[in-house]
């Protein structure tokens, strides 16, 4: 149950405030008044009989406490009809629909939807939240139901878990109270049968020989320690015979007093041998009692695990079966002429509703259908090659054709196959695994690599080249923070992987003529993966950054920790800022809906001025009244004051107030929050909405459906030309399976090949492999600010592009 719906130890019920004036308290504790499901056990004050039977609450009525409760529910609310019979909606359950659920003392009643099934009543915010979200669940077996008067009753299983509901007539009260009933009988009557089902349960044959075999032999070696025991007792006798002879004969005092010690020893022997005989018959006994009862008990656990997994294959099988039709449904509902205008009506809607004590904390899905997106102006015009001459150089050629590849950018992929998985049969093994390690099916990814990306990372470049123009070195750093939170508003609704790169795989991204910068990737290291990313402009910054990614499966998350730092250096002013990433989390990766979560702090530094900006990435929370994906930040200067104010969502944009000095009351000074001063704020970044049909198209941005389209001459090595991710974006996941476990072995073989030639040249004493790889337009060096150890640009690789060199390029496809 959510934290503010538990109930207080001490004061008065919803009823109290449902018909103010009345004479009682409403609903009692449980546990104080009387139990109100034991029959004249008492009730709680001034709320009328407590009958021991539904049949007797239903014939008692209201109690004098409870006067208007029928009329608290607010005339606004929505009637809770429609609450469905037997099966209803096709879920197999046993009843289903709107109750109003006691919250707290501030909200009063609200309407939940609730679902009776296989005895247990479970309930949610709304209809929609079955898929993913249950707000509470009560098992019938051992819960107590009480009816308070003519549309209230109450159920409780014994203090841990208490629900005070109201249904919108006696009629529907009854309706349910009848159902309830139902489901705790048969409940009952299961748990019941499960515990006397011992004797007679079914046990497999080979258990059963396995258990007689066993007893047999404890019974052979317990015959045995008996006749040894037997044997013992004959010798020890014969042996104290002896003893008592040597004693009687006539022999000196000291060897009188030796012959007793031994035979005091030789019967203490005796006692303990028959001592070791009765505790091995007493533990064969034990054993053949307890042997029936240890069997069930191990059939039962195998039964529950064999249970477990059908039931975690079942759900997986139906998360795919309900993923298609979705699917389905939103492209029929794309087409018709109102799709887009309700989409938007849904995107704006999506966190407008506060009314309600989940409303704050909602994970918002994505939208069915995605607006149209607006034209950014970022993009070219008309070539401004005039008609080329007979006579046109080769070079020239090439240049005309990268003009003419340049001019026209793709705004669609093929759209995503409906092919089904069984998540769970790959994920279980998975579980404290390092998933980089572990080879995966194209399902699970996206046509896109890490190295594309990251290079996605320049979505929001516009920012950067603002931040250039800006004179002042805080507004500047406000504008570097802005860009660090709009790297992530990618990856809301990306939740499938990037391809891993090979090693030595390549990525480029020339939009100088566009947008005035140009950007290459490295993939540098395979164990642990680690890419090198440079970034230059023309307007006056240079982006570098080395990522190392490591993963973990929990079970129910998968957790995705950055490691490296990413540096910013402007020319102008020679600011330089570094910071680094946090810990994105995708969530339900066996049951439920996928969803992303980003957590952790940001610390962004500028090197040369001592101006910092803190950025804290809030976490997603069901108790927080916060909204979803907040980002915070305060920007301060060397000596640690603030002045200015970063809020937002790290999906959709972040503002900017700047802290404004003001008199305190004592007449000293005080500073102004950026939020209580909103004449001060600045919008400094804002997503771009996604293209059409997005949802089809692994959500992609407008940048990330460019990212893979064939391009003439780049490097051989560069992902666009990676044949597997090239077949699983074409819709042929089958090849791209094959390919892949190809591009892997060969990979390896690589690597094999490396090491040893390394082994045979530097004939190491310790015969450890190490590979000697050296990236070929990254090396390693210590950075002068932070003392990593990081590869940075070496540069060579855009003089090869021009001239069409490639010949330092390995063959890794």
């Amino acid at each position: 149950m959510a934290a503010t719906e538990l109930r207080g130890v001490v004061g008065p019920g919803p009823a109290a405030i449902a018909a103010p004036g009345g004479g009682g308290t409403g609903p009692p504790v449980v546990g104080g008044g009387g139990g109100r499901g034991d029959a004249g056990s008492g009730s709680g004050p001034g709320s009328g009989p407590a009958p021991g039977t539904v049949a007797a609450a239903a014939a008692s009525g209201p109690g004098p406490g409870t006067g208007g409760v029928a009329a608290a529910s607010p005339a606004s609310a929505p009637p809770a009809g429609g609450s469905g019979g037997s099966g209803a909606g096709g879920s197999g359950s046993a009843r289903e629909g709107w109750l109003f659920k006691w919250t707290n003392y501030i909200k009063g009643y609200q309407r939940r939807w609730f679902v009776l099934s296989n005895g247990l009543l479970s309930y949610y915010r709304s209809k929609a939240e079955m898929r993913h979200t249950c707000r509470g669940t009560i098992n019938l077996a051992t819960a107590n139901i009480t009816v308070e008067d003519s549309c209230n009753f109450m159920i409780s299983n014994g203090g841990a878990q208490t629900y005070h509901l109201k249904a919108s007539s006696e009629v529907e009260r009854q309706r349910w109270v009848t159902a309830l009933e139902l489901a705790k009988a048969k409940a009952v009557k299961m748990l019941a049968e499960s515990d006397e089902s011992g004797d007679e349960e079914s046990v497999s044959q080979t258990d059963k020989t396995e258990l007689q075999n066993t007893l047999r032999t404890l019974t052979s070696k317990v015959e045995d320690l008996s006749t040894c025991n037997d044997l013992i007792a004959k010798h020890g006798t014969a042996l104290q015979r002896s003893l008592s002879e040597l004693e009687s004969l006539r022999l000196p005092a000291e060897s009188n007093e030796k012959i007793k010690q031994v035979n005091e020893r030789a019967t203490l022997f005796r006692i303990t041998s028959n001592a070791m005989i009765n505790a091995c018959r007493d533990f064969l006994t034990l054993a053949q009692t307890h042997s029936k009862k240890w069997q069930k008990s191990l059939q039962y656990e195998r039964d529950q695990r064999i249970r477990l997994e059908e039931t975690l294959e079942q759900l997986a099988k139906q998360h795919n079966h309900l993923e298609r039709a979705f699917r389905g449904a939103t492209v029929l509902s794309a087409n018709t002429p109102d799709s887009v205008g309700s989409s938007k009506d849904r995107c704006c809607s999506g966190k407008g509703d506060m009314s309600d004590e989940d409303d704050e904390n909602e994970f918002f899905d994505a939208p069915e259908i995605i607006a149209t997106p607006v034209n950014l102006g970022h993009k070219r015009t008309d070539s401004n090659i005039s008609g080329a001459s007979s006579d046109i150089s080769l070079d020239e050629q090439y240049k005309y054709q990268l003009e003419e590849t340049k001019k026209v950018k793709r705004t669609h992929i093929p759209q995503k196959p409906n092919y089904s998985l069984n998540l769970w049969s790959i994920m279980k093994n998975c579980i404290g695994k390092e998933l980089s390690k572990i080879p995966m099916p194209v399902n699970f990814n996206e046509p896109l690599s890490m190295l594309q990306r990251l290079t996605e990372d320049l979505e929001y470049h516009e920012l950067l080249d603002q931040a250039a123009k800006c004179k002042n070195s805080l507004e500047q750093l406000c504008y570097v923070a802005a860009f660090t939170v709009s790297s992530y508003s990618t990856t809301v609704f990306r939740t499938s992987k990037p391809f891993n790169p090979l090693l030595g795989e390549t990525f480029e991204l020339d939009r100088v003529e566009e947008n005035g910068y140009r950007s290459l990737c490295e993939q540098v290291s395979h164990h642990p993966p680690a890419a090198a990313h440079h970034a230059e402009s023309i307007n006056g910054w240079t982006l570098r950054q080395e990522i190392k990614i490591t993963s973990k499966f929990r079970g129910k998350y998968l957790s995705i920790m950055p490691l490296g730092s990413i540096h910013c250096i402007f020319n102008e002013s020679e600011h330089h800022y570094t910071w680094k990433k946090v810990t994105t989390t995708v969530h339900n990766i066996i049951v439920g809906k996928l969803w992303i979560d980003q957590s952790g702090e940001i610390d962004i530094i500028n090197h040369k001025t001592g101006d910092s900006c803190k950025l804290k990435f809030v976490p997603y929370s069901y108790f927080s009244r916060d909204i979803a994906r907040k980002v915070t930040g305060e920007v301060k200067d060397e000596s640690g004051k603030v002045h200015f104010v970063l809020l937002g969502t790290w999906d959709e944009k972040m503002d900017c107030f700047k802290v404004q000095p003001m008199t305190g009351d004592n007449g000293g000074d005080a500073r102004q929050r950026g939020h209580e001063a909103e004449d001060s704020r600045v919008t400094l970044w804002q997503r771009n909405p996604l293209p059409k049909n997005a949802e089809n198209m692994y959500y992609f941005s407008e940048l990330a459906l460019t990212l893979n389209a064939e391009e003439a001459g780049t490097a051989p090595t560069d992902s666009r030309l990676r044949p597997d991710q090239r077949l699983m974006e074409e819709g042929r996941w089958d090849e791209a399976n094959a390919e892949k476990q190809r591009l892997e072995e060969k990979q390896r073989l690589s690597r094999r090949k490396r090491e040893a030639e390394f082994m045979k040249s530097t004939a190491r004493e310790d015969g450890t492999p190490c590979d000697p790889y050296k990236a070929l337009w990254f090396e390693p060096k210590e950075d002068p600010v932070t003392k990593e150890l990081t590869h940075i640009y070496r540069g060579g690789y855009w003089e090869s592009k021009e001239k069409q060199d490639w010949s330092l390029c390995p063959n890794i496809f």
